[in-house]
């Protein structure tokens, strides 16, 4: 089975089918805790227009929306009424990234990212992109190259080319994704990478720089994940990503937001460090976004699958109330809609305690009917006071 890093690097459209599976008790009386919500819903349907996640961030100042797979989009209808339903924005989970969009040096596949802005646009939707640069996303054809001035270049093309095509109509672009490892030797934390390794340092910034001149008005953000929780290496990781962004805006680096991926644990609690966090970056003139959240409960011992939501709810909740009632967070997005395309059942580095079990980490479940954690999103929204 395909390790985290692995799957997502691949660049694939593959979409992973969930089974229903099993359940999760790791926090007594959760199930008392859960959202309310209204008796069960006949159809997805039904919990469109002002009753959807999309219009209840609306009205507390937020876009609530989904990173999508392209394909699953173009063949299942259900699924892109659903996402039209729910969603005031969309990213792609992985047609965006370079493995994906240059197959080799002198080709662009624009096809699948240029079909979901068109949807977006159909649906009345922002769309934003993901991601310009990424240590696990570098095409083979890169590595081979031995020329570092050759590289630079193709570095630069490529983030002038794919911004200029895309220049006056997405939000934001993930421009530089993951730079920082907080257990790295490399000074300011940052991690040995291809780029690091051909470009030295200075490769972030010139991404930044890069992709402004190709685009004035998208909104530049660098994204990241491992720093949502109250722990001695999410805190680390938080202070040298913190330091790396006061450097960048010191040297007039043209950043606009800061990307909290928030991959959670179900059970976990989460509070003041990622809330003093997001107020940094408030002070420092930034929005800041939830980027790919979900709630992984691999490690929750229960099968009972009312249980297991419960908690799954409870986590969004308390992360949330976290992180909403700082008006520099501006989007929440969860990494998919449905638990049927969520990439945790695809990664054996997150199916190490139940391998057998499929995970239900979104808001809606592989029939596409809303669960616990829908409803804790919606309530979310709704304690939020709109700055």
């Amino acid at each position: 089975m395909l390790s985290r890093r692995e799957f997502i690097a691949k660049g694939t459209g593959t979409a992973v089918t969930v089974a229903a599976a099993a359940s999760t008790g790791l926090l007594a009386g959760c199930a008392n805790s859960a959202a309310s919500h209204p008796p069960t819903v006949s159809s997805f349907h039904d919990l469109a227009g002002p009753r959807s996640l999309r219009a209840h961030a609306r009205r507390h100042g937020l876009v609530y929306g989904s990173a999508v797979v392209i394909p699953v989009v173009q063949r299942n209808a259900d699924f892109a009424s659903l996402l039209s339903e729910q969603c005031g924005i969309l990213v792609p989970s992985n047609e965006l990234k370079m493995v994906a969009l240059r197959p080799s040096r002198d080709a662009f596949n624009f096809g699948p990212p240029d079909f979901l802005y068109d949807f977006t646009q159909r649906n009345q939707m922002l769309m934003r992109g993901h991601t310009l640069c990424w240590h696990e996303s570098v095409p083979g054809w890169i590595r081979k190259i031995d020329n570092k001035d050759d590289i630079k270049q193709i570095f630069m093309d490529h983030i002038t080319t794919v911004c200029k095509h895309y220049a006056g109509k997405l939000h934001s672009w993930d421009v530089v994704n993951e730079a920082i490892d907080q257990n790295s030797k490399l000074p300011g934390g940052l991690r040995k990478s291809f780029w690091y390794d051909n470009l030295g340092p200075e490769y972030i910034d010139l991404a930044f720089h890069t992709a402004r001149a190709a685009d004035p008005d998208v909104k530049l953000t660098y994204n990241d994940y491992g720093v949502e929780g109250d722990n001695d290496g999410d805190a680390e990781k938080r202070r040298l990503i913190l330091e790396m962004v006061k450097g960048m805006k010191s040297r007039g680096v043209p950043i606009d937001a800061v990307g909290i991926q928030s991959h959670l644990n179900a059970g976990m609690k989460y509070g003041q460090g990622v809330g003093d966090y997001i107020e940094a970056f408030r002070q420092l003139g930034l929005e800041v976004y939830l980027t790919e959240l979900d709630v992984n409960d691999d490690k929750t011992a229960s099968s009972d699958l009312a249980e297991r939501d419960a908690i799954i709810a409870k986590t969004y909740t308390g992360f949330l109330q976290a992180a909403l009632p700082n008006p520099a967070v501006k989007i929440v997005i969860t990494w998919d809609l449905s638990d049927r395309f969520t990439w945790l059942n695809g990664i054996g580095s997150h199916r190490k305690e139940q391998p057998n079990r499929s995970q239900r980490p979104l808001p809606f479940d592989t029939d596409f009917k809303p669960k616990d954690c829908f409803y804790s999103l919606r309530d979310s929204f709704d304690r939020r006071k709109r700055a």
